[in-house]
C-alpha cells in the first residue's frame, strides 16, 4: 500500500515574510491601542466611581448623578442629528449614484468629500454665528404653532442655541461620511440586476427600491453607525454652539438644554484638578463604553445580514 507523501508548505521568501510579519504586526497594534485606552481609563475612573461632593467639586451628590444628564445630552443630540442627516445623505447618494449626470456626480462627489475635511471647529463658528440667528424665527413659530407637541414646547431661546440647533450641525458634519459610504455602497449594486428590473417595466424608483436598496442594507447600517459614533464623539462643535445647563429635557426649543459628555470635557478639564480628573477620565470612560456599544450592535446587524444574504443566494 502507497501512501501519498504530505504536501510540504511552500518556502515563503524574505520578502513575504517581513511583509507577514509586519502585517500582523501592525494588527496587534490596534489591539494593544485598544486595550491601552481601557486599561488607562479604567484606572483613573476608579476614583471617581466612590467619589462624592466632598472629594470632587464637580459632583453635588455622586458621580453617577453627574454623568446621567450628560450621558442623556450625549444620546439624545446624536440620535437628532441621525433623524435629520439619515434621509438626506440617503437622498444625495442616490442622486450622485443613479440621477445625476457623470459630470456632475463627479463634482458633487468631490464637494461631498472635501465638505468631510473641514474641521469641526469651522462648523461650530459657523453654527453659532451664522446658523443660531438664522433659526431663531423658525424657532419660535415652531413653539408658537406646534407648542403643544412636548419637543417644541417651553420657552424658546432668545439666541438660538438650543440643543436642536445643535443637532443640525452635527447632521452636516456626519452627512458628508454616510453620504460618500452610501454612494459607494449604490455604485456596487449589481448592473445585471438593475437592467433585469428596468426590462420588467419598472421605473427608476422601482428599480432602486426592488434592486439597489436591498442589496445595500448592510452598507446603510454601517454608513449610519459610523455616523453616529462621529456624533457621539463629537466635541468642539457642540461646545461652541450648545447653550448648557444640565438640565434633562426633551424639549428642543429652550435655551435650557443638556449638555454632552465630550463637551463637558473640553470645557471643564482645563480648571479640573485632583479628583475633578478623576470624573472627567470616568465620563470619558463611560463614552467609551457607549461608542463600543454602537459600533458592535452595528457589526452584529452587519454580519446578520451577511449571513441572510449567504443563506438567500
Amino acid at each position: 500500500m502507497t501512501t501519498t507523501p504530505a504536501a510540504k508548505k511552500p518556502v515563503l521568501s524574505l520578502g513575504d515574510r517581513v511583509f507577514s510579519r509586519t502585517a500582523v504586526f501592525a494588527g496587534s497594534m490596534i489591539l494593544i491601542t485598544l486595550a491601552a485606552v481601557a486599561i488607562f481609563l479604567i484606572t483613573q475612573s476608579i476614583p471617581a466611581f466612590f467619589a462624592d461632593a466632598d472629594d470632587a467639586s464637580l459632583l453635588k451628590t455622586n458621580f453617577w448623578a453627574y454623568v446621567g444628564p450628560l450621558i442623556f445630552g450625549t444620546v439624545w443630540a446624536a440620535l437628532l442629528a441621525l433623524v435629520v442627516a439619515f434621509p438626506i445623505s440617503i437622498g444625495i447618494a442616490l442622486f450622485i449614484s443613479h440621477y445625476a449626470p457623470r459630470r456632475l456626480a463627479q463634482v458633487l462627489g468631490y464637494v461631498v468629500d472635501l465638505l468631510a475635511a473641514v474641521p469641526s471647529v469651522v462648523f461650530g463658528l459657523w453654527g453659532i454665528t451664522v446658523l443660531a440667528p438664522a433659526v431663531r424665527p423658525v424657532w419660535a413659530w415652531l413653539n408658537e404653532y406646534v407648542g403643544w407637541f412636548p419637543l417644541f414646547g417651553g420657552t424658546v431661546s432668545g439666541t438660538g442655541r438650543t440643543i436642536l440647533t445643535a443637532a443640525l450641525v452635527l447632521a452636516t458634519m456626519v452627512l458628508p461620511i454616510m453620504t460618500a459610504i452610501c454612494r459607494e455602497i449604490f455604485l456596487q449594486a449589481p448592473v445585471l440586476h438593475e437592467e433585469a428590473a428596468l426590462a420588467l417595466g419598472a421605473t427608476r424608483w422601482e428599480m432602486i427600491r426592488m434592486a439597489v436598496l436591498p442589496f445595500a442594507r448592510s452598507g446603510i447600517v454601517s454608513a449610519t453607525m459610523l455616523g453616529l459614533g462621529r456624533a457621539l464623539g463629537e466635541t468642539m462643535a457642540i461646545a461652541m454652539v450648545l447653550s448648557a445647563t444640565g438640565r434633562v429635557t426633551f424639549e428642543v426649543l429652550t435655551g435650557e438644554n443638556p449638555s454632552t459628555i465630550a463637551a463637558n470635557i473640553a470645557l471643564s478639564f482645563g480648571e479640573a484638578f485632583q479628583t475633578n480628573i478623576n470624573v472627567l477620565i470616568a465620563t470619558g470612560l463611560i463614552l467609551f463604553i457607549v461608542t463600543f456599544l454602537v459600533n458592535a450592535i452595528a457589526r452584529w446587524i452587519v454580519s446578520r445580514h451577511a449571513e441572510f444574504n449567504a443563506a438567500n443566494g
